[in-house]
């Protein structure tokens, strides 16, 4: 009899797991990390030096629950054709770890705690830009133009930005025009950062009707497209230099890795134009790696002397 109950209580153990483990696949955390990348160091930026430890904790969290909601959500209304990509089969809401009223109500518990955290952590603009970003990445992206038109990205790609004018709220209170030049840089960078993706999974998109440039136009013109976003990205980064008075560590990332971003969007262009086998990948994990450093010096840059 003690065998057969601690064999139930071991299922129930691995259940819960499980069922802990759908729940955060369901918030995309890889998506969240990146986004939550840009929001310490402008923390930082905004305070002149290191914010409060329990603001940067609140705001951080308060983020990661906002950008999470946006996520479940997002998986609740694209379940329909999550089944049907070979990329997406994983997700809980396909492989029935969740239930779609699971998912629902996780989603909406989550947005409302992120909402109240940055309320009374930091003040209400940030939980206010924190609503706002939900709206927007489920309404506008998600429901309005990611199935009805290939500028989906662009627009849509405003919700990823929206961290780095939280941060800065958090902080400050306000929004001034160094957070505005932030947001824009993360808003030219996101075209180039997914449209490689969604030239990877072309066929994925194109057999669910999901009209990405990638589906819809040639790589040639998809790599020309990434090539200047991927320029446009660079000088918006530049202007921070004025605006913020940044030193020489942002100065020459900002000059180093947009260099090396550049010439990685050239290489796809390249190699689309010739007919040769693109390898989009590069690009994508390229811009990844540029957005961190960016930020990275971002945080860094107001630390030092020069």
């Amino acid at each position: 009899m003690d065998v057969a109950i601690e064999s139930r209580v071991d299922e129930q153990r691995i259940g819960i797991a499980r069922k802990a483990k759908a729940y955060l696949a369901l918030t995309k955390p890889r998506v969240i990390e990146l986004l939550l990348v840009t929001t310490a160091p402008v923390m930082v930026l905004a305070a002149g030096g290191i914010p409060n430890g329990w603001l940067i904790l609140g705001t951080l969290i308060g983020g990661a629950l906002s950008a999470g909601s946006a996520n479940a959500f997002n998986c609740y209304i694209d379940r329909d054709i999550d089944r049907v990509m070979k990329r997406t089969q994983r997700r809980p809401l396909v492989t029935g770890e969740l239930s779609d009223r699971e998912a629902l109500v996780f989603a909406w518990i989550i947005g409302a705690a992120s909402i109240v955290l940055l309320g009374a952590i930091s003040n209400w603009l940030a939980a206010a830009l924190s609503l706002a970003a939900i709206l927007f990445y489920v309404f506008v992206y998600t429901l309005w133009l990611k199935r009805r038109t290939p500028q989906n990205i662009i627009w849509g790609g405003a919700a990823g930005c929206m961290p780095v004018l939280i941060g800065w709220a958090a902080v400050t209170g306000e929004i001034t025009w160094a957070p505005v030049i932030l947001f824009a840089i993360v808003f030219l960078w996101t075209p180039p950062h997914y449209w490689p993706l969604s030239m990877k999974y072309r066929e994925d998109y194109a057999s669910v009707n999901v009209p990405m440039l990638a589906v819809v136009r040639g790589r040639a013109l998809v790599g020309l497209q990434t090539v200047l976003y991927a320029w446009a990205t660079i000088a918006c980064s530049l202007l921070l230099i004025p605006v913020a008075e940044m030193g020489l560590v942002y100065t020459i990332t900002a000059l180093v890795a947009g260099g090396w971003f550049i010439y990685e969007s050239h290489r796809l262009y390249d190699m689309a134009v010739r007919h040769e086998q693109v390898k989009p990948m590069r690009v994508f994990h390229a811009s990844i790696t540029y957005l961190s450093l960016l930020f990275l010096a971002v945080g860094i840059d107001p630390l030092l002397p020069f």
